[in-house]
């Protein structure tokens, strides 16, 4: 990534470990600007802040069940007495019991509370700098309500903040419809930045509709009437381990009585994924959809959550033979062999499109067999369905609003609805008007500074450096001293004092026997968006304006530098 590349080359960061990173003083003057941001608005949307360690028990997370649910994502480790820690991935259930041990009634709601604290989480594949890794600095705010309406409206505030924010950092965003994963909770929306370099996918209508892929339903379409339909048929396929082949196969030697070519959506295809449980156990699960239609691993990640998912090995295979490779299906003319009645005893579940009365093209689980006319809900009944298909452009949004394009994007922002879950697991409850225990209801709300940093960094810069946006830019303006004479460098100084004086922060580059070219280049690297150059025009009375992001110099009078920054 070029703002990874970048804020190492400039000084801003440098790499520790995969995904951790130490700080310099030019980054954690940056990273200060777009905290003072957002404590700005914190605080306008009525929030206080404390601060928490990273460091914490185990307890609370058990209580929650959290501990397990995040499985290898957290970072677990045991004190000298073997007492059981974790460095904290998010902060809802220490935020929850001190609100517990301070209030018992209604009168001291709402309340709104945040820190702007490091979180650790062990990312599988730490990448692309400061975008994902494994510390990183989080904004994370809390709101406690005794009713329904209450949580509502702090969720709104905080939500109308967040459109703040990140208007004064000059980030675009598009708020879309999310999944809340292991934070659970009734409502989740994220603050996605549009940008190809996106590790997200979302999607969003011309009507309105907008939705991160795991996010998304499907438009499920009616069912259909048995009535008329042909019986399953077992017909030979030879060669046919895939759905390409399968297609070909069946048009050339079973081709529709109704003329049309068969074609991938007409086929039912049958996917093993095996996935493993915190707690140890591994179980197989056969996913049936349309044959024109893959898996999304991200979708699948949040549907099976917290279990780990991977393709069904050749182990796995082995251990079940009733699973026929490239012919596997949730019929054989013996009877069930998917699902609670079926012969495996494994779980079945199918894409919501797969409705009682569709008809499909299976797997027969007999090697070269395939079973035509298999109609879902007469000849097989699934244990669920599950939303883990690929969602492509074209496809109709759930809300009626037209069809969906799709688009890349990074998270900027997340704000859920979490309801009593943590309030209920951490036993907190407050007395009402009329003296009854009510329990809490709770709403979380997150912005990754390190991150916002890192994409203002990717969308500022230019084949010589960075170019930061003057609210978040390490120093208003740079000033830089060329040549030997002791005159120059003493006019550099009282222009350095007339821009502080003026309040400006100022980086003042007067190093020595060093070429004004190398100093130039810095300059460029650095970004700092206004850059003052006291050279051989001191003798004229001139030093030169020089406007980064535009690239514009103009002279202006020695003594009129402060003057000229409005």
């Amino acid at each position: 990534m070029t703002s990874h590349r970048l804020l190492v080359r400039a000084g801003y960061i440098r790499r520790q470990a995969p995904g951790i990173f130490a700080w310099l003083p030019l980054g954690l003057r940056v990273k200060a600007k777009i905290e003072a941001i957002v404590r700005a608005e914190m605080a306008a949307a009525g929030a206080f802040e404390v601060h928490f360690p990273a460091l914490l028990p185990k307890e609370p997370y058990e209580a929650t069940g959290r501990y397990e649910e995040y499985g290898p994502a957290m970072f677990r480790l045991a004190d000298r007495k073997d007492a059981g820690l974790v460095l904290a991935p998010t902060h809802e259930e220490v935020f929850t019991l001190l609100v517990k041990d301070l209030y018992n009634s209604y009168k001291d709601l709402p309340l709104s509370i945040y820190q702007i604290q490091d979180k650790y989480r062990d990312e599988a594949r730490p990448r692309a700098g400061l975008l994902r890794g494994r510390e990183f600095t989080m904004k994370d705010a809390y709101s406690f309500d005794y009713t329904d309406a209450g949580l509502d409206a702090s969720y709104q505030a905080q939500r109308d903040a967040y459109e703040r924010i990140f208007t004064a950092l000059g980030l675009e965003y598009v708020i879309v419809k999310a999944d809340a994963g292991a934070m659970g909770g009734s409502k989740s929306e994220e603050f996605l930045h549009p940008t190809p370099v996106g590790e997200d996918t979302f999607v969003r209508s011309a009507g309105g509709y907008a939705a991160n892929v795991e996010a998304f339903t499907t438009l499920v379409p009616e069912s259909r009437s048995f009535e008329g339909l042909t019986p399953a048929e077992v017909l030979d396929t030879p060669d046919t381990p895939t759905i390409q082949t399968l297609v070909d196969r069946a048009n050339s030697a079973h081709p529709r009585p109704d003329g049309r070519a068969w074609t991938a959506a007409d086929t039912l295809k049958n996917v093993v994924l095996a996935l493993s449980q915190p707690g140890g156990t591994r179980e197989l699960v056969v996913i049936g959809l349309p044959g024109d239609r893959e898996v999304d691993l991200k979708r699948a990640e949040v549907a099976f959550a917290p279990a780990e998912i991977e393709a069904a090995t050749e182990a796995d295979f082995a251990k079940h033979p009733g699973l026929v490779k490239g012919y596997i299906g949730p019929w054989s003319p013996e009877g069930a062999v998917l699902g609670e009645e079926g012969s495996t005893g494994i779980r079945y579940v199918v894409d919501p499109r797969v409705v009682d009365g569709s008809g499909w093209i299976t797997g027969a689980n007999s090697h070269g067999k395939h079973v035509f006319g298999l109609v879902a809900g007469r000849d097989f009944t699934a244990d669920g369905t599950v939303e883990i298909a690929e969602v492509r452009a074209g496809d109709p949004a759930p809300d009626g609003s037209g069809p969906v394009e799709l688009a890349r994007g990074m998270e900027i922002g997340h704000v859920f609805q979490l309801g009593r879950k943590y309030a209920e697991a951490l036993g907190l409850k407050v007395l009402d008007e009329n003296g009854k225990l009510v329990t809490v209801t709770m709403g979380s709300y997150g912005i990754g500074i390190t991150r916002i940093l890192a994409i203002i960094a990717e969308l500022h810069n230019d084949e010589k450096g960075l170019i930061w946006p003057p609210a978040v830019a390490p120093f208003d303006v740079h000033v830089i001293a060329t040549g030997r004479d002791a005159e120059v460098y003493e006019a550099a100084e009282r222009v350095v004092a007339d821009l502080e004086a003026k309040g400006l922060d100022v980086l003042f580059d007067d190093r020595p026997k060093v070429s004004p070219g190398v100093k130039f280049g810095d300059a460029e690297l650095i970004g700092v968006p206004q850059i003052v150059i006291v050279g051989r025009g001191v003798a004229e009375g001139v030093v030169e304006r020089w406007d980064r992001a535009t690239g514009e110099r103009t002279q202006v009078a020695l003594d009129a530098v402060a003057a000229s920054f409005g």
